[in-house]
């Protein structure tokens, strides 16, 4: 994550939306499709950053206000007020989610399950409007289609059947019922306590009603498989470590659609191959 202090654009944003608050401290971070100006203790300012993410902007927002409804047992951000847009911007003030960013592999499986239980106890059905599709980030309902025809063939031909087999085996999964699942379960969207504990959840906007296993795969990222190994049951485990080994290919197909130039590609693209290469054999 990259922190730098706010341009006169994000000032006049910030100020518009907050009035008086002062940016002493403040940071800007280029998060996703958004530039999200940092108060700390204050508040966050999301400002999207291409049309797809001004247009799902107040569906996303509305989101997280019925989120702090469902009684998780963490924080998670709530909107200071309505989606502003003007000719020039279009953003939205949430609240200040506290904590600190976990180290990798840090985390106690009896809280990453607590995480995990928490999701799936929400009852699906206030939010079942403003949840996002699965693979929202990543061809949505083409996920399949993208993959096959325009991620695989740009891998080293050692890695294609790999690949291949990879999207076969998810498709081959047993369907299981919906839950609340995050999207993106890792890093610096948890916020943890200094004891150990999650304290608050943030980015909800890849969140959607799908197989749990994708958190258990987002969290296995960051706090590793032995680690899940003890979180979640050998079913989901199971299912998780055959979701993970899409991810990396859903990183190609991401760059395809952000229209990434040739260098960036490129470069993404080694870090799939090496990605797959640590991840052992599909």
């Amino acid at each position: 994550m990259i922190l730098r202090a706010p341009a006169d654009r994000e000032g006049a944003v910030v100020e518009t939306l907050l009035p008086g608050v002062s940016l002493d401290g403040a940071a800007v971070v280029h998060s996703g499709s958004h530039d999200v100006v940092l108060l700390p203790g204050v508040a966050a300012v999301r400002i999207a950053r291409s049309a797809p993410a001004v247009e799902y902007l107040p569906r996303r927002t509305a989101l997280l206000g019925e989120l702090a409804k469902t009684g998780l047992p963490f924080d998670t951000p709530v909107p200071l007020g309505p989606v502003v847009s003007t000719p020039d911007w279009t953003a939205v003030a949430v609240s200040w989610v506290p904590g600190r960013h976990a180290p990798p592999g840090t985390g106690d499986p009896a809280t990453l399950r607590d995480v995990l239980d928490a999701l799936a106890a929400v009852d699906l059905e206030p939010l079942v409007e403003l949840l996002d599709v699965p693979h929202a980030y990543a061809g949505r309902e083409r996920w399949e289609e993208l993959i096959l025809a325009e991620a695989v063939p740009r891998l080293p031909p050692r890695l294609r059947a790999s690949a291949v087999r990879r999207v076969e085996a998810v498709l081959a999964l047993d369907p299981v019922p919906p839950r609340l699942v995050h999207g993106d379960l890792c890093g610096e969207n948890m916020h943890w306590s200094p004891d150990g504990h999650v304290i608050g959840v943030i980015d909800w906007d890849l969140a959607h009603a799908f197989d749990p296993a994708i958190d258990v795969a987002c969290l296995a990222h960051s706090h590793g498989w032995p680690t899940l190994a003890k979180t979640v049951d050998d079913a989901t485990y199971a299912r998780a470590r055959t979701w993970y080994g899409t991810f990396a290919l859903e990183q190609i197909v991401k760059y395809l659609l952000d229209d990434a130039d040739p260098v960036a590609m490129t470069e993404c693209t080694g870090r799939v191959v090496r990605w797959m290469d640590s991840d052992g054999p599909g």
